[in-house]
């Protein structure tokens, strides 16, 4: 993906844009461009093909999917547009079910589908431009992080290597109808949670799996991130699934990108090595909080009915360590 990117990072490096505040140079979860002395506009565009068999469930994951790069950026979502590649033979009901998904997730959001476009594709693919508002200087980054913040997580894992059991016809009517859930639900919550404590090292967890977007996070802010996996939340069939190795191709590809960067205890076993690789789809935020702050935290999300799990921390140095 570097090298693909290469030719727009050469054509704008030099230049001068004092107002973009978050783009190429880093790598967060969406641009962020200075309004005013107030507010801030944060852009974002996600879209994919489908992961589940409910046209409306797909649509409705896509719109939270894409919405969730502005909770991560700490912002509030007001405008989208669709983008929709869609077969010429598909029936007219399952595309207007992957449209009405996305409107009605993109409404619960608070934000308007003012338009988007559409193409024909072989295949499926959905998902949307999404703008929003953060207040000027406050936005998350993958730069927050300090020496001592407790690690949180507002989703469990293992949605990728079941919807992939689904695929192949191996999964449970119960676990899919979990992982839906999960993925339908905004990070709405759980960014307000992040911004009502002043918190500064935020990301969704999405297709770079657990291990790549805590990589990013640990290399922006040169700290060493220490997770422990028997605190880390995993959907009822994932384990299950891991071990009949039903991970998408992308657990692989990260694997080979960001493993080196990870060490783990020899008690971990390789099934639940791959879980920590496992793609996510539509994940939850990973959060770093301050430890005096983590029990008010806690106390806090708890409030608010937003799940949260504490599933490590951060400390001096490089890389990942999985305990």
């Amino acid at each position: 993906m570097t090298q693909v990117l290469r030719p727009v990072k050469d054509t704008f490096d030099g230049l001068s844009f004092p107002d973009l505040l978050v783009g190429l140079q880093s790598p967060d979860d969406a641009a962020v461009w200075k309004l005013d002395d107030t507010r801030d506009l944060v852009v974002t565009t996600d879209f994919f093909t489908p992961v589940v068999d409910d046209p409306y469930d797909y649509g409705a994951i896509a719109a939270a999917n894409s919405l969730s790069d502005i909770y991560a950026m700490g912002g509030d979502p007001f405008l989208a547009l669709n983008i929709a590649a869609l077969p010429p033979d598909l029936p007219s009901e399952i595309s207007s079910e992957i449209i009405r998904g996305g409107a009605e997730k993109a409404r619960e959001a608070g934000a308007v589908i003012a338009g988007g476009h559409t193409v024909q594709d072989k295949e499926p693919k959905f998902g949307l431009v999404v703008l929003g508002f953060v207040p000027h200087g406050r936005s998350f980054t993958k730069s927050g992080a300090r020496p001592g913040d407790r690690l949180f997580i507002s989703k469990p894992f293992g949605f990728g290597v079941t919807t992939t059991a689904l695929k192949r016809e191996k999964a449970a009517d119960k676990d899919v109808a979990e992982a839906v859930s999960w993925m339908k639900r905004l990070n709405r919550d759980a960014s307000r949670l992040a911004r009502e404590f002043n918190l500064t090292g935020v990301t969704d967890v999405t297709g770079y799996s657990l291990i790549g977007h805590g990589s990013e996070i640990g290399k922006s802010s040169r700290v060493r991130l220490q997770f422990s996996m028997e605190k880390i939340p995993f959907v009822e069939g994932a384990l299950k699934y891991a071990a009949m190795g039903t991970f998408p191709g992308g657990a692989a590809d990260n694997r080979l990108f960001f493993g080196e960067n990870v060490t783990f205890t020899s008690t971990i076993d390789e099934p639940r090595q791959m879980l920590l690789f496992d793609p996510q789809t539509s994940g939850g935020l990973l959060m770093c909080v301050p430890e005096g702050s983590a029990t008010d935290f806690t106390k806090r999300a708890s409030d608010l009915g937003q799940p949260v799990w504490e599933i490590g921390c951060v400390i001096e140095g490089s890389g990942i360590v999985v305990e």
